[in-house]
């Protein structure tokens, strides 16, 4: 879902397209001895590529005289690359470690591209019990195998300002009684202060779905794998975003653009559904003149949901002889606890590891948001997120699906019509 991930939004702003293999960083250890050092690739995207940067010199100087190349390309080019390459016959291509983010994961975890990592000698089954559970299940692939361990994830939160909300006469329990009462909230907030309750209709959808659809299932997809369109929480989410409006709740502006990022400054969005990185990039960069108007809550109905996250994987035709030094770096990544809290208040990176959600940082108030200990709050919702699986369709069947909503949004066009129409597109692409 566009909206549940943020490597997409955020690599626009910080790199600008990349072309052929030349690598954004290059980093040698130094070696006491003649011989070539040994060299890894690791391919990775924006953000990600500074936290893998930081973590190196370290992990090199441990490792002795290991060299480093650090690919970095834009966040649709990056798994665009990552595809064609695990897709050629000579796998010449392919790097040693490559991060994928997790709307991608379906489609490559799903594949026979990636190295399994549950059988020796890499063993990473031992390892579930340090992770937040949903973000280690969703790197399986279809035969149960483990194929990435994760490093960050995006806990689900609803941002809310304290100030418009107070003007409107509602309270934060007003808003997250359930997805409908946010809705109706948003009806008088709406009218006395002039507010739009959030960005766009569509990220309604896509959250009331991926909230409401049952732990072990694909969102669009049934155990089975075929299309899963028509059920009733799909049509509750269409009646929804389709409700909100016809009641002009939805400034009908899309996330990261110009436009929401001045509703955002001008106190025009009164909540944003978003990942617990969100409070960092409005502090430091998108509406840091908002500070101490914003609150986090969990989100309405006491649903869980992720925005995005990264994980490492070892494509399976990569040089066997690099394979074990892959794997050290990637559970360097993964399993350092100093790491992940440095990537965390560096990067707005929230730790997939469980032993840094122990650290005292999690009980610092946050400042930006009024200060709110709303770590804490991420810090339960990451662990309450249900575990879905994924679907290697799962982006196609996004497109589809975001398509149909638009019909109803803006031709009207019936929602049993245009879930029963994305179903049937579905179930054609399925059997090709």
């Amino acid at each position: 879902m566009p909206h549940l991930r943020r490597r997409r939004l955020l690599a626009a702003a910080a790199l600008a397209p990349v072309t052929g293999l030349a690598p954004a960083s290059h980093a040698k250890a130094s070696s006491s001895t003649s011989a070539a050092p040994q060299r890894l690739v690791v391919a990775a995207f924006p953000m990600v590529d500074q936290i893998i940067k930081s973590a190196l010199p370290a992990w090199q100087k441990a490792q002795g005289g290991i060299e480093v190349e650090v690919i970095s390309r834009q966040y649709d080019d990056h798994h665009t690359a990552m595809t064609t390459a695990l897709s050629s016959s000579s796998g010449a291509h392919l790097p040693d470690v490559m991060a994928l983010e997790t709307m991608y994961m379906g489609r490559f975890s799903l594949g026979a591209g990636l190295q399994s990592l549950s059988l020796a000698p890499y063993q990473a089954e031992s390892l579930r019990e340090q992770f937040v559970p949903f973000a280690f299940e969703q790197a399986r692939n279809r035969d149960g195998a483990v194929v990435a361990l994760p490093t960050d994830i995006g806990p689900g939160s609803l941002f809310y300002r304290h100030d418009l909300l107070q003007r409107a006469g509602l309270n934060i329990k007003d808003l997250c009684e359930s997805w409908e009462s946010y809705v109706q909230a948003g009806v008088q907030l709406k009218a006395r202060t002039g507010a739009y309750l959030f960005a766009h209709a569509r990220y309604l959808k896509d959250i009331v779905l991926f909230a409401s659809t049952p732990a072990g299932q694909s969102i669009y997809f049934d155990a089975q794998g075929k299309p899963s369109i028509t059920s009733p929480h799909f049509q509750r989410a269409f009646q929804l975003a389709q409700q909100s409006r016809q009641l002009g709740l939805d400034a009908i502006v899309d996330t990261w653009r110009n436009d929401w990022s001045e509703h955002l400054r001008r106190g025009r969005l009164a909540t944003e559904l978003s990942g617990a990185w969100m409070a960092g990039q409005m502090a430091n960069s998108v509406a840091p003149a908002t500070k101490g108007l914003w609150r986090v809550s969990q989100l309405p109905g006491q649903s869980f949901a992720g925005w995005g996250g990264t994980y490492y994987s070892i494509p399976r035709r990569s040089d066997p002889a690099k394979k074990a030094l892959a794997w050290s770096l990637i559970q360097y990544l993964t399993l350092n606890r100093d790491l992940q809290l440095q990537g965390f208040k560096g990067q707005d990176a929230f730790p997939a590891l469980l032993s840094a959600h122990e650290d005292p940082f999690f009980d610092e108030p946050v400042e930006f948001l009024g200060g709110q200990k709303a770590r804490q709050l991420w810090r339960e919702a990451a662990r309450r997120i249900p575990a879905r699986p994924l679907h290697r369709q799962n982006k196609f069947a996004e497109e589809v699906v975001n398509g149909e909503l638009d019909n109803v949004l803006i031709y009207g066009k019936p929602i049993p019509q245009a879930l029963a129409d994305a179903q049937a597109l579905l179930v054609h692409r399925a059997s090709r």
